[in-house]
């Protein structure tokens, strides 16, 4: 009896570590997210955003949790990990080389995942390039448009981006549950009040019909639970 009991202590407690460190590990993600990357006109952007509320634009807002409305370290978020993800398993598929560590077990998961994590910087690093060029494409949105700037974006996103992709995997170890998913899902909560009262009002407004709202809101559960489904599959690779 004293040892069943001292086993049900001892997995309250490591329920107890996990999710403190789930908690702690979101305070740590929703800081970030609020980290400005230097050299933009904090008015612009938010005009800019202003008018894209119903767009494509404000659809990868919501996914970031508000981080690339504010143009912050986290403003890609995790999204390039996930295309990573999605090449490497189209790659087991027509590489023999990549089907051959797919049978390898453990080991060949390992690399795996380290070829996915290249592919991360590599993404990241193209998608921080694009970014910072259609930014100084906006007058007066970026203070001081030039090489530097350029520079100090790539570098700032793309260890956002990759610091995302650590944490997701802290929270998988040590904490609850798929940590990619949890900080998709976070991101989500975080931006989704703001999203949805912008989307009414343009309802209200008659610059959206309902039917495009429905459109949205159907968008986005489909591709999270996209986005879910590919993570679990990377980590059965």
């Amino acid at each position: 009896m004293a040892s069943v009991m001292s086993m049900k202590t001892d997995r309250y407690a490591d329920l107890r570590k996990r999710l403190v460190f789930l908690l702690l590990a979101l305070v740590v993600y929703r800081i970030g997210a609020h980290i400005p990357v230097p050299g933009i006109d904090p008015d612009q952007l938010a005009q800019l955003f202003k008018s894209q509320a119903g767009g494509i634009l404000g659809l990868f807002n919501m996914f970031s949790g508000g981080a690339l409305s504010r143009f912050t370290v986290f403003a890609l978020g995790i999204m390039p990990y996930i295309s990573a993800s999605i090449i490497m398993q189209l790659m087991t598929v027509v590489s023999p080389h990549l089907e051959a560590l797919k049978k390898e077990g453990e080991a060949g998961r390992r690399k795996i995942t380290q070829y996915t994590r290249y592919a991360t910087v590599g993404l990241a690093i193209v998608q921080a390039i694009g970014i910072s060029v259609a930014l100084e494409s906006q007058p007066g949105l970026v203070v001081d448009p030039g090489l530097m700037f350029r520079f100090v974006t790539v570098v700032s996103l793309v260890t956002g981006t990759m610091f995302l992709m650590w944490l997701g995997e802290q929270i998988t170890e040590r904490g609850l549950g798929n940590g990619i998913s949890i900080i998709i899902f976070a991101g989500i909560a975080a931006g989704l009040p703001s999203a949805l009262g912008g989307l009414f009002e343009l309802v209200r407004t008659g610059s959206m019909t309902a039917i495009a709202l429905l459109f949205i809101v159907f968008l986005v559960v489909l591709v999270t639970a996209f986005v879910c489904f590919v993570e679990r599959g990377q980590r059965k690779i």
